[in-house]
């Protein structure tokens, strides 16, 4: 019976290192060149297809060259003052966001980097598991092992969600302001990054209070935001 466990203990632990060398060969090869799609955005399109099997994701990937500095800064602003300077955790930003947590009784505040949320939209599904926290910090370490700010940055960019079935920047510079990402100015790409933590809603609520006070925000801080 003991024999049997450990076989058994052995079999999980070879599975679950060779899903983790699965995970570092797609990193590893995004390197180069650009992912697809992601799981977030698979996960997404499942659903919109369940409504109408017809349905299709607006998206469509750019350089990070065509991308205009406004949105990066925005981004920064916004989501991860410390990007270019951390290692993939914002420990400070972590602390704060438990406090903050703490004291409204309820998650208020994520207090993820852009790394993390980029290691979750790239592989992880929106299911909550266990596991599924443990899962973003491997993945958060492998692409800041491989992978320069600039990259991690530019795929975040492309992958992220602004809508309903919106992903990236060129995407959303086009459903909500016929424009391209390149041409963003600094209002409207400090609006795009207002949308961030909830974009469906925003989407539906353009002229929200809440988003025009969280735009003028970034839009305050933007000048101080370092992009790689």
């Amino acid at each position: 019976m003991r024999k049997l466990i450990w076989r058994a203990v052995l079999a999980l632990l070879l599975l679950f290192v060779l899903y983790q060398l699965w995970l570092f060969a797609h990193i590893c090869w995004w390197i180069k060149f650009d992912p697809a799609s992601s799981a977030f955005m698979a996960d997404h399109l499942q659903v919109m297809q369940d409504k109408n099997p017809k349905a299709t994701l607006k998206h469509k990937w750019v350089p990070y060259k065509k991308i205009s500095s406004n949105l990066k800064r925005a981004l920064i602003a916004a989501e991860d003052a410390k990007f270019v300077d951390h290692e993939g955790f914002d420990w400070d930003g972590i602390q704060k966001a438990y406090k903050k947590n703490l004291k409204q009784g309820r998650i208020v505040a994520g207090g993820s980097t852009i790394s993390q949320q980029l290691a979750k939209n790239l592989f992880l599904s929106t299911k909550r598991t266990p596991w599924r926290k443990g899962e973003e910090i491997i993945i958060t370490l492998m692409l800041e092992a491989v992978m320069d700010k600039q990259r991690i940055f530019e795929i975040y960019l492309n992958v992220i969600e602004w809508g309903d079935g919106v992903f990236g920047a060129e995407a959303a510079a086009r459903h909500y302001f016929g424009i391209s990402a390149a041409k963003l100015s600094a209002e409207q790409a400090a609006r795009l990054a207002a949308m961030v933590p909830n974009p469906k809603y925003y989407d539906r609520h353009r002229q929200s209070n809440g988003m025009l006070y969280k735009t003028l925000i970034i839009l305050d801080r933007m000048p101080d935001a370092e992009i790689p």
